[in-house]
């Protein structure tokens, strides 16, 4: 699985909007819409925040893992 598809899965999951999670990322909306519709990469900085946000490893993040 894309990591783009999960992270907004996640994200969706939850009710969250892109604004709230910018916030956990320190970005503006627009770029966390950037990263989620792949104008943007996610950095390894970010990639950690939202794991330890989500409670969720990063392989499952990245779609290496089901768990």
């Amino acid at each position: 699985m894309n990591y783009r598809i999960r992270m907004r899965n996640l994200r969706e999951d939850r009710d969250l909007t892109q604004r709230e999670l910018a916030q956990v990322i320190n970005k503006s909306q627009q770029g966390y819409s950037h990263i989620e519709d792949g104008r943007a990469e996610l950095k390894i900085e970010d990639l950690i925040k939202l794991c330890r946000f989500y409670g969720v490893s990063a392989d499952y993040f990245i779609g290496m893992s089901e768990d």
